[in-house]
């Protein structure tokens, strides 16, 4: 039996945090450091004894915050981890999650369809940096995972959805080669939040850019990482963790706001999926080579289906390939300049729809053979579907910019 994860009901059992004054939203603490009526209360604190969970103790601004922690238990809910909390960025959360794990001459074990930034990090930074190797492999391929894994492997590393190919990752295969090799699964579930709950299919740590659809107004920066309690804390210590000491923690102000929208994230990510359907649906039944997972002929729309929660559709995203970056270009201007369709612009989760021609944008970073190997072609558009104007309205702007992109 597949095990699904009710992350409204959770969200909304963790959401019983009221304000200083009795405010149904928690009050904002914008203090960057705290103070203790005893002073040999401090070294404890310097020293892990005391904390948020033990003594109700906060230090610093860059250590636990109380907005920011509030914000943590809502993301841990909303993961079914025991815990979580709130990064700058989602690449300061997929960095810090990464580096808590390793040490210099570790390895790690990654997909090879990953966003641009983290690839990059992998490959390029990690290594010259750090010390820190990664081999990049299919993860649909079982043996070629085994085969990667060394003595001195680490991590092993996936999206939920892929960026920009939005193939699904086998969690429940992948996370049994990690408890066999006593290895770190990590996920980021950036693409599919609400629609797949990694940890309820073996991940140890999810990490998510809040900047896409958990924010879905294109306004703040931040990412998260869910898992352990010892994990979380782990990376607050103040002598070795990657939160702490590299400094990627979020303002209490922006974890205020983005509380305020996790509740309607699900009414949010049903939109965008249902949307996203209709459109992929359409375009293919014209001819077009497109990627959703949504659709019966995908490759992992079985797999998916098993994945999923109910309610949340298969994802905001989706993926038409063009043919040449030229007639992506002109596909996507004229939808913008012409139709007032969407914009073109990286990052998704917006309630207006974002285009980007990926090989050229979010995955540039990759070399040419990564992206070959990776299955993101010149002319590939990913496209986020918002859901402002009517969906006819949006079709019909969409399908005439199809019927006349070659012919002027």
């Amino acid at each position: 039996m597949t095990t699904h994860h009710d992350a409204e009901a959770a969200m909304a059992r963790a959401r019983r945090e009221f304000g200083e004054h009795g405010g149904v939203n928690p009050s904002i603490e914008a203090s960057t450091t705290f103070t203790v009526l005893e002073a040999a209360t401090m070294p404890e604190i310097f020293s892990g004894r005391r904390g948020p969970e033990s003594g109700g103790c906060y230090l610093y601004g860059r250590h636990f915050n109380p907005t920011v922690f509030v914000l943590g238990r809502q993301l841990a809910a909303l993961e079914g981890s025991e815990a979580g909390y709130a990064a700058a960025s989602g690449l300061g959360a997929i960095t810090a999650a990464i580096m808590q794990c390793c040490e210099t001459g570790d390895h790690v074990v990654a997909a090879h369809a990953l966003y641009g930034g983290t690839w990059a990090f992998l490959a390029e930074y990690a290594p010259k940096r750090c010390g820190i190797a990664t081999t990049f492999v299919d993860p649909d391929d079982e043996a070629a995972v085994r085969a990667a894994i060394t003595d001195r492997t680490r991590v092993l590393y996936v999206e939920s959805m892929a960026n920009p190919t939005l193939a699904v990752a086998d969690l429940p295969m992948l996370a049994r080669i990690a408890r066999e090799h006593d290895l770190v699964f990590i996920v980021d579930n950036t693409f599919a939040p609400m629609v797949i709950s990694p940890i309820a299919h073996g991940a140890d740590v999810v990490v998510h850019s809040l900047t896409k659809f958990v924010s879905g107004a294109s306004d703040i920066i931040g990412g998260a990482v869910c898992g352990s309690t010892g994990f979380v804390s782990s990376l607050m210590d103040l002598h070795d963790g990657s939160l702490m000491l590299l400094g990627a923690t979020m303002d209490p102000r922006q974890a205020f706001q983005l509380s305020l929208r996790l509740p309607h994230l699900g009414l949010r990510m049903a939109e965008h999926s249902r949307r996203a359907l209709a459109f992929a649906e359409r375009m293919r039944d014209r001819g077009l080579t497109v990627w959703y997972p949504g659709l019966p002929d995908h490759p992992h729309h079985a797999r998916l289906r098993s994945l999923m929660n109910d309610g949340y559709g298969f994802g905001g995203l989706l993926a038409v390939d063009l043919g040449s970056p030229e007639r992506a270009d002109r596909f996507m201007e004229r939808l913008q300049n012409e139709h007032g369709f969407g914009f073109m612009a990286v990052s998704l989760g917006y309630f207006d729809t974002l285009m980007s021609c990926s090989a050229s944008t979010t995955s540039s970073e990759l070399t040419d053979e990564a992206k070959a190997a990776a299955g993101i072609p010149p002319g590939l558009v990913r496209m986020s579907v918002g859901f402002t104007g009517t969906l006819e309205q949006r079709w019909g702007q969409l399908e005439h910019v199809l019927d006349t992109i070659d012919g002027g």
